[in-house]
């Protein structure tokens, strides 16, 4: 692991994530990471879910040539 910081983080939470990553086998770090991602995920797994709107619609319609 290259630079560090520190983030201020309940204990209840310290001691979540430092029980959840024991679990998987990884550091905190890697836990964190992995959480990160899948949250950007599901935001755009829920982006991608909604309906088009009428403009995204027209230009996906539109022709090409």
């Amino acid at each position: 692991m290259g630079d560090t910081t520190t983030i201020r983080i309940s204990r209840q939470t310290h001691a979540r994530v430092t029980r959840l990553a024991t679990e998987r086998h990884e550091t905190i770090d890697e836990t964190v990471s992995r959480a990160i991602r899948a949250l950007r995920q599901d935001a755009m797994a829920r982006d991608l879910s909604t309906d088009l709107t009428d403009d995204e619609t027209a230009w996906l319609d539109a022709d090409a040539g």
